[in-house]
């Protein structure tokens, strides 16, 4: 028994897929599309005194900027559709054949989003260094000796580096009192 070959094509789906992956990058493209729309939006409606001084006022770096960005965006199409690939970066050492760790993904945002649900009851020491310590240990350290002492002291002299020198306050939280 033989198989006839009926040449008929693959699925316009399967095709359209296949034609996406290929163009993948369309998606940075898209993106940057939209940050430029939005920021030459908040731009174009940002209030401005009528009586300023000079050629250049607070709408002009967001101009410039959000130009950038469709300028960019248009460039990085058309260069895509004319066959352009990302290069993949040389240096890393990624094996694209293993899945992902959601493990750890899920581990890195539970820390995140329970030091920022802290950060005003506890203060940004106390949520910080939980942030810190929490981060170390979702990517592997087990130093159960050290890795919260060092938390701890990463997180004051970020507080500190904020707080005191950049004028930038964080909530303090009820240690600081004692401290």
């Amino acid at each position: 028994m033989t198989t006839q070959s009926t040449g008929t094509s693959p699925a316009p789906a399967t095709e359209r897929r296949s034609w996406l992956r290929d163009h993948s990058e369309l998606g940075v493209c898209v993106l940057l599309l939209v940050l430029g729309v939005l920021v030459l939006t908040d731009a174009l409606t940002m209030d401005v005194d009528i009586a300023q001084r000079g050629p250049v006022g607070p709408r002009t770096v967001p101009l410039v900027v959000g130009g950038g960005l469709l300028v960019i965006a248009a460039l990085l199409a058309v260069d895509v559709l004319r066959g352009g690939r990302g290069q993949a970066e040389s240096g890393e050492d990624v094996d694209l054949s293993e899945p992902a760790d959601w493990r750890t993904v899920a581990l890195l945002t539970g820390v995140f989003l329970g030091a920022a649900a802290l950060i005003n009851p506890l203060g940004f020491p106390v949520a910080g260094a939980l942030l810190f310590w929490g981060a170390a240990f979702a990517l592997g350290s087990r130093r159960f000796d050290r890795d919260p002492l060092i938390a701890a002291v990463l997180s004051l002299a970020t507080y500190a580096v904020f707080n005191n020198l950049l004028g930038v306050p964080l909530p303090g939280g009820p240690l600081m009192g004692a401290l």
